[in-house]
């Protein structure tokens, strides 16, 4: 999907090095067709690996993409320049009466933190409900994911012994979900979290689905067959060394952690892994995206989050 994204965003470069088809706006107002719009609120410290990652699984398609950066304005981020924010950035205000054809909740390093003593807590708490009118289908990753289940339907998360950390295999347990349309039976996922939700939560509630899990770490995503939404609580989006640089970051600030599990060659953390879910990646982005494309409505406008759409929605 050819992405449109800023032309000086730094991701942008990164992108068309990887052969990544982005478009620039003089490009794409000549096309006669209507870009599918999808909101990113970036809650992770440092923005612009994370843009890179979402803005590459987005834009590995056919369609239009254009994506619109989201900050929250009740926290200042700390690791990012002001200057990035301002020239790229939209505060949720600034947004809050647009709609969207999906949105993208990133994760936040506050998992360990009651979701009430998040700083931004209430004002996330405001884009969710927003969402449920104002965007067509939404997708919530990470801690992310944990919060929109805690607000949407209760559901708690859990402090983990140790960090979930490492390439886990993972079973499609729902072959004919369109979010896993072309997935191998067996797929290998990313993860790090330090907390979890359980299984046994996610089935009180009738309306969702466990579509993938894993016997290591648990479930992975859940589906609304009512609202379409989903919610992933690994890390498909990650580039070959995220996981890497995670585990020297934490060994550089002291912290006691093992190497991620299944992710460097021979348990070396010397030598460069090597990426195993890359193609899934781009299938479950696509996937997303496609089922965006098959039942938004041309017009925003007739955008109508209030009406169950199970009767068509992926399960």
């Amino acid at each position: 999907m050819p992405i449109r994204i800023p032309n000086n965003l730094p991701a942008r470069s990164v992108l068309e090095q990887e052969g990544v088809m982005v478009m620039d706006e003089q490009r794409a107002v000549r096309q006669d067709i209507r870009p599918m719009r999808i909101a990113i609120v970036n809650l992770m410290p440092l923005k612009v690996p994370t843009e890179t990652q979402l803005a590459r699984v987005l834009g590995a398609g056919p369609l239009q993409v254009d994506v619109t950066l989201v900050t929250t304005g009740s926290y200042v981020p700390k690791n990012t320049s002001a200057e990035h924010m301002a020239a790229f950035y939209k505060s949720w205000e600034e947004v809050r009466e647009e709609r969207f054809d999906g949105l993208v909740v990133t994760g936040a390093p506050v998992e360990t933190l009651p979701f009430e003593d998040v700083k931004y807590w209430p004002e996330l708490q405001e884009i969710m409900n927003w969402a449920r009118t104002n965007v067509y289908q939404s997708l919530f990753i990470c801690w992310g994911a944990q919060a929109a289940l805690y607000h949407y339907y209760g559901v708690p998360k859990y402090p983990l012994p140790a960090k979930a950390f490492g390439i886990f295999p993972h079973r499609v347990l729902n072959r004919t979900s369109r979010l896993l349309r072309g997935f191998d039976d067996m797929v290998q996922v990313p993860v790090s979290r330090h907390t979890e939700v359980r299984r046994a939560d996610v089935e009180r509630c009738p309306q969702l689905e466990i579509l993938l899990e894993a016997d290591e770490t648990g479930v992975c995503l859940v589906h609304d067959r009512e609202t379409g939404d989903s919610f992933m609580f690994n890390h498909l989006e990650y580039d070959d060394c995220t996981l890497r640089d995670e585990y020297r970051r934490d060994v550089g600030e002291g912290r006691q952690i093992a190497p991620p599990a299944h992710y460097f060659p021979d348990d070396d953390p010397e030598k460069m892994p090597a990426n195993r879910w890359r193609s899934h990646a781009f299938l479950f982005f696509g996937n997303w995206l496609n089922d965006l494309y098959q039942g938004t409505p041309y017009d925003l406008a007739d955008l109508d989050r209030t009406v169950s759409r199970s009767g068509d929605r992926a399960a």
